[in-house]
Formats: C-alpha cells, sequence, structure tokens
C-alpha cells in the first residue's frame, strides 16, 4: 500500500492562526494611515501646529507644560497681527522669539521652577487629532515647537493657523472665522472630511485575545 506523504508545520497552529485573522486589518489600517497622509500632504502648506513638549512626564511637569501653553497662545492671540496669512504669522513669531521664551521662562521662574525654554519653527509628524469638531490627518506639518527644558514628555499640539488651539477640552464648537479661512484654502472634500467624518472607533479584537496563548 503506498504511504501519503507526512507534513510536518514547524508551529502550532495557534500560533499562526492569529497572524492570518490579522493581517487583513493591518493591512486596511496601513492603507488608511497612508490615505490620511495623502491628504494631509495635500492640505499642510495652508496649517500651522502648535506644539508644546513638556521637561517630564511627571505632574508637576506636565502641568507646567499646560501653562506654558496657555500664556504663549495668549500673548500670540493678544499681540499678532491681525488677519495674518500662514507666512506672515510663521515670520512674527519669529521675530517675537526671544520675548515669547523670555515670557515662558519668566512664567516658570515665579512657579519655582526655572528651566530654559526654546522656539523653533519645524516640521513635525502629528498622529490624527480632534480639535473640537474637527479632525485633522497625521501628517507632516509646519509647527512652531516650544520646548521646556530637555522636552523628554509628554506634548500637547493644536492648530495654531487658522486659530484652532481650543484650550478647554470640553470644547466642541470651532469658530467660525477658522472655519472660513479653512474653506477658502482647502480643496471642497477635505473640507468636508476634516468636519463631517465620523470619527474612528478603536476595536479590540476579543477572538484573537482568546486564541493568542498568554505568557505567564
Amino acid at each position: 500500500m503506498k504511504k501519503h506523504p507526512s507534513y510536518f508545520f514547524p508551529f502550532p497552529i495557534f500560533h499562526i492562526l492569529p497572524i492570518l485573522l490579522l493581517t487583513p486589518f493591518l493591512l486596511l489600517a496601513s492603507a488608511r494611515t497612508i490615505s490620511q497622509e495623502t491628504m494631509a500632504a495635500r492640505i499642510a502648506p495652508d496649517i500651522l501646529r502648535f506644539h508644546v513638549l513638556a521637561e517630564s512626564n511627571s505632574p508637576k511637569d506636565q502641568s507646567l507644560k499646560l501653562g506654558v501653553r496657555d500664556i504663549l497662545l495668549s500673548h500670540i492671540q493678544t499681540h499678532a497681527p491681525k488677519n495674518a496669512t500662514k507666512p506672515q504669522l510663521a515670520h512674527w513669531i519669529l521675530q517675537q522669539k526671544n520675548t515669547l521664551t523670555q515670557t515662558a521662562e519668566s512664567w516658570l521662574t515665579s512657579q519655582g521652577s526655572p528651566a530654559p525654554v526654546s522656539l523653533t519653527l519645524t516640521k513635525d509628524y502629528f498622529p490624527t487629532k480632534t480639535y473640537g469638531e474637527a479632525s485633522f490627518p497625521c501628517g507632516v506639518y509646519d509647527a512652531v515647537r516650544i520646548t521646556i527644558g530637555n522636552g523628554k514628555g509628554r506634548n500637547w499640539w493644536c492648530v495654531l493657523y487658522p486659530s484652532l488651539c481650543l484650550t478647554d477640552s470640553s470644547a466642541k464648537t470651532v469658530p467660525e472665522s477658522s472655519k472660513k479661512e479653512l474653506a477658502e484654502h482647502m480643496a471642497p472634500d477635505d473640507y468636508e472630511t476634516i468636519f463631517n467624518e465620523p470619527p474612528k472607533v478603536e476595536i479590540r479584537f476579543r477572538l484573537l485575545e482568546l486564541l493568542t496563548p498568554k505568557k505567564d
């Protein structure tokens, strides 16, 4: 009688099955990220982000980060030229670099936590972020980066131009003037995506958790 060949699987099936199930979702997530980054590349020329990096992740340094955020945003919104374009605003901020950093350093000293503060105009990669009712795709944007000390802590960011810096986490409404500014510079489809696309919900795959063996 002819014997059928036997096959040897080097890995148990329960190790391979989660990978097979997860692969389509990873491909879908990758495609979505590419789509968002492509959109970000289209809208980034008209966006200026504001990025504050804390000294560390300690509760005190994180609180100081928010204080620096508030004092600098207040100064910019009060003293920046009215109706400035993105290039004009960026140019003004660089002109005011010493004033802005000294203002932040003086405030930190008044709080008993003196630290150097730096300001640079840079390009940073930002994850997808929602500001009130607007959701901006992940990608590379121009940003005003404020670094407190070594800047090793969690950061905070917003859209400085057009003005979408909602410091109140409960704020839900984007100023109409900012919406108008965005609408004037964006393709209609991109504008609709930012303001009308429903937020994405993170899904945990319970089946994969059950099939994946737990480590001791």
